[in-house]
């Protein structure tokens, strides 16, 4: 992922309501490189976003592949990306990073098709990171149209019905881990089921369910829309699950803000995706929902800033209670931070 710093500073806006504290429940930090490319996000490209005038007072770092082991047993190799933000972040807490507690939680891999042999790697998690470990994500996004990106590999489809992956799933209620569930919104229907079947377990829905806007999909959002809706509505009939409220502005949403000559401003993000915002909170409540930046990827189509100025548009109605559930207190309380 290439720098658009430059396109972005195209539209600049001060920061809504900059008293409000904020936890950033979903962002990445990688550096990969290869003999073509280099892409960096790390702590100082984190903190030149985060540093934009709202009160980001705390953050959960999510799993993106980055950084594993490249010795020892295969399935510990996500284990490396845990050492290396903990690493991170904890030689920055004494530093120049401080007030913002970057990566208050840590959310990392493992491959949950190992069955019950997962919780080797469950264990190898929380000895490296301590409190600071939260939960895994094991993604599963899929579909069957080659016009539809992958995203970080193709995956088999059904993952959340397999019988290997869903007894892999069953440890994580015994280490107090929660589950990042990213998908697609046409798998949604198999996530309620899972969420029926492990009650005990804490599943936090990342992105909204991943709405498609392309290839099939593409000029089709009100057919999207009324799938999603039902499928949101019986998910959200479980109490165990939760919901983030973000990760909108990727390519595969489709509303294609990356190829204007200017960015969005935080009015015009937030009138293509007010409705489904609204709609989730009605389904699950403020105390179930929690606002992400899902930084850098929906850097691809607006600012740090824009961003939260959105989410603060669409709660300006709100009171300050539901205001405090939705930027902080939910996010704290799910992620235990």
């Amino acid at each position: 992922m290439g720098t658009n710093d430059n396109w972005l500073s195209l539209v600049q806006e001060d920061a809504l309501d900059p008293k409000q504290p904020i936890c950033d429940s979903h962002h990445h930090l990688w550096g990969f490189r290869t003999d073509q490319t280099e892409s960096r996000y790390l702590l100082d490209e984190l903190m030149e976003d985060i540093n934009c005038g709202h009160n980001i007072v705390s953050t959960v770092f999510i799993e993106c592949g980055a950084m594993y082991r490249n010795s020892g047993p295969r399935e510990l190799s996500p284990v490396g990306e845990t050492e290396f933000v903990n690493s991170l972040v904890s030689e920055s807490s004494l530093t120049k990073h401080d007030p913002v507690k970057v990566a208050s939680g840590i959310i990392g891999h493992a491959d949950l098709l190992l069955g019950d042999r997962v919780k080797k790697v469950l264990e190898e998690h929380i000895l490296v990171a301590g409190d600071r470990f939260k939960g895994i994500r094991h993604s599963v996004p899929w579909d069957p149209s080659d016009d539809v990106p992958v995203i970080r590999g193709k995956r088999p489809p059904n993952l959340l019905e397999s019988d290997l992956y869903r007894e892999g799933f069953s440890n994580l209620k015994k280490f107090n881990l929660t589950y990042e569930a990213w998908l697609y919104h046409p798998q949604i229907s198999e996530l309620v089921e899972l969420a029926r079947l492990f009650p005990d377990t804490v599943i936090i829905l990342n992105h909204l369910g991943g709405p498609l806007g392309v290839g099939p999909y593409k000029n089709k959002g009100e057919e999207v829309y009324r799938t999603w809706k039902s499928d949101i509505a019986d998910l959200a009939t479980y109490p165990n699950v939760f919901s983030k409220l973000g990760g909108m502005h990727m390519e595969i949403n489709g509303f294609d803000w990356h190829k204007r000559s200017k960015p969005p401003t935080s009015l015009e993000l937030l009138s293509k995706t007010r409705p489904w915002y609204e709609y989730i909170i009605e389904k699950f409540g403020v105390e179930r929902c929690l606002f992400e930046s899902n930084f850098p990827v929906d850097k691809l189509s607006c600012s740090y800033s824009v961003l939260w100025n959105s989410f603060k548009r669409l709660t300006k109605n709100y009171s300050e209670t539901e205001k405090s559930l939705l930027f902080h207190d939910t996010a704290a309380r799910v992620y235990r931070l």
